[in-house]
């Protein structure tokens, strides 16, 4: 009989119990993951994978800019930002009416997550309103729903979970170290407080960070161990490759080494077996090899569609042949809960949001009787 190898035995060892749950994983114990001999990594990655995922499988999501530009925050990646000469023109908040219209264009094109982003550092009241009648809307054909509209509080998020928001994507980026080189403007603190905003409110949590933004190795590790520490673990965890828009502070950036892309990809699987991991922006620079391994590595979601946000996507036909070519498919939807029970839900959410508002022209009035009477 040939003797095991020793870092064989070792490894299958370690896989005894793919996928276990943990928010205690050590910066050490991550960079030792990340160390692996590469094919070590990806086959330890696709046992998580199997353990709790179709292996074949693959969520897919649309994302749409319902506002777009202008944004006050300083992040150096963005081309909304206001501080960046980028060319990108500002646009007002989208009409209810056109986002509806989106949203059924990407169901009937297969998908079965509607997002949508706004470029703000946080919600102004009457830009809320309308907001929560889009998630209403878009709730009320079926999809799931996701949103991305900057820093919430405690209120703001119970009222997009009354409205029937599923989830709410607010990255952090990346490690708490490396985070002052890229945003001034919002801290890591901040950004950790929205996102227990969004669990407090029932919602799902949708946070990852984006790569190759000159960040050194150990940041991936860190960035990783912040989202792991997250409990529960976010439900969606998109990796961003950094697309390079000229006018921004990192457009001359080195070019993060593709395979240490896909490590990233693997490690998140590993530390998070029960999230999807989605591959996000910067499809459009890779090709079908590197895609391909993005999935082995335990990537299982997608954006679909020409456009993410404000950067290029790969098209939609160009993802079906590679579906095919590789024997992918959309994931399906849990469509246990009927339509009944979802108008139902949005006409109490349309409720609670009335009784909302009820509350607060009850006190604005009471202020301005109190400031009449200060007055005689």
């Amino acid at each position: 009989m040939t003797p095991t190898p020793p870092s064989c035995a070792a490894d299958t060892q370690n896989l005894a119990t793919p996928g276990e749950v943990r928010h205690d994983w050590t910066l050490d114990e991550i960079e030792a993951l990340f160390a692996l001999p590469f094919n070590d990594l990806l086959f330890r990655a696709q046992r998580v994978h199997r353990a709790h995922f179709d292996p074949n499988a693959v969520q897919v999501s649309t994302l749409l800019s319902i506002k777009t530009g202008a944004c006050p925050e300083d992040c150096k990646y963005c081309p909304q930002s206001g501080h960046y000469n980028t060319g990108l023109g500002r646009e007002k908040l989208l009409e209810i009416e056109k986002v509806v219209e989106q949203a059924r264009a990407a169901k009937d094109a297969g998908a079965s997550r509607f997002c949508m982003g706004a470029a703000w550092k946080s919600p102004r009241e009457r830009d809320l309103k309308v907001v929560l009648e889009m998630v209403r809307r878009v709730k009320a054909m079926g999809l799931e729903t996701c949103m991305t509209l900057g820093m919430v509080d405690g209120d703001q998020a119970s009222r997009l979970a009354e409205a029937g928001l599923d989830y709410y994507n607010h990255n952090l980026d990346t490690s708490p170290e490396y985070y002052g080189e890229i945003i001034t403007t919002r801290s890591y603190a901040d950004r950790l407080a929205t996102l227990g905003h969004v669990r407090d409110a029932g919602m799902k949590v949708c946070a990852g960070g984006i790569l190759g933004m000159g960040e050194a190795p150990r940041d991936r590790a860190a960035l990783l161990q912040q989202l792991a520490r997250l409990e529960p673990h976010p439900e969606s965890v998109p990796i961003n490759m950094l697309v390079k828009v000229p006018g921004t502070p990192l457009e001359a950036v080195d070019d993060l080494d593709p395979f240490e892309f896909i490590r990233a990809i693997a490690v998140a699987r590993i530390l998070m077996p029960k999230s999807h991991v989605r591959l996000s922006a910067g499809r459009e620079q890779m090709n079908d090899s590197t895609q391909a391994l993005a999935f082995l590595a335990g990537a299982n979601s997608i954006f679909y569609g020409e456009r993410l946000l404000t950067t290029a996507n790969p098209q939609a036909e160009r993802d079906r042949v590679l579906f095919t070519r590789l024997g992918l498919h959309p994931e399906r939807r849990d469509t246990s809960v009927d339509d009944d029970q979802i108008q139902a839900g949005v006409a109490a959410s349309v409720e609670a949001d009335l009784a909302h508002q009820a509350m607060q022209q009850a006190a604005a009035r009471a202020n301005e009787l109190a400031f009449d009477a200060s007055g005689t």
